[in-house]
């Protein structure tokens, strides 16, 4: 069992571990438990009644949070000629195309989000092992291959998040950081849960939304009643 600090174990005594607490009430109690010295990312876990190992139970897709996350993105665009201008006009941090690829091969990471034209995916996919393993690979599904390059940076720069399913069947999320007040952060983990049980799996049997829980970054987890959201 990993051992936890004196600050962790006195934000512990606050949430009653064997609670279901009600969406709100469970952000307020993260926020109040939250120990460290800096403003730290409130998540969300859930667990959903799906199998993992099955494609057709795969669950991932983005969702713009009302209230934005905290974080502000560096966008890299992959494009040409007029769309690198939409690019550039619409608040990416980086646009380019063979020389932006150059860059990465050589070990340059300084940027969050890639976004994608799809003329230009030939090419970034030569950067497949290199972005995949960090996450950064675009992809069609999260909105990141798209001509809409200026939806597309705008909306990430709004708040938008990728979410994705893991082996263990959970999804994990950012809703914000401890510093918003709780009712934004109310508003963001409801958009988060609706957009989930929107991309529910055709194939998935049984209960769909099992447990859900709100942490922040360095504090200890509350339960929420799963029922608000079903």
């Amino acid at each position: 069992m990993p051992k936890h600090g004196k600050k962790y174990l006195e934000a512990a005594k606050l949430v009653d571990a064997e609670a279901v607490y009600e969406p709100l009430e469970a952000i307020e109690l993260v926020k109040k438990a939250a120990p460290a010295k800096f403003d730290e990312t409130v998540e969300v876990a859930v667990r959903l009644g799906v199998d993992p190992r099955k494609q057709d139970q795969a669950v991932r897709g983005v969702v713009v949070l009302p209230h934005g996350t905290g974080k502000t993105k560096r966008v890299l665009v992959f494009a040409k000629g007029e769309k690198a201008k939409e690019a550039e006009a619409a608040g990416a941090d980086f646009v380019g195309d063979q020389d932006m690829i150059n860059k990465i091969q050589q070990g340059w990471f300084d940027f969050d989000v890639c976004v994608a034209t799809p003329d230009m995916m030939s090419e970034v996919g030569k950067l497949g092992r290199i972005l995949g393993g960090k996450g950064l690979m675009p992809n069609p599904k999260a909105g990141t291959v798209t001509f809409d390059v200026t939806k597309a940076v705008q909306e990430i720069k709004a708040g938008k998040i990728e979410y994705r399913l893991d082996k263990a069947g959970q999804i994990h999320a950012p809703i914000g950081k401890v510093s918003f007040d709780a009712e934004k952060l109310a508003d963001n983990f409801r958009a988060l849960v609706d957009a989930l049980n929107r991309a529910k799996p055709a194939a998935a049997k049984g209960v769909y939304l099992k447990n859900i829980a709100v942490s922040s970054t360095m504090g200890p987890s509350a339960r929420v009643n799963v029922q608000t959201f079903r």
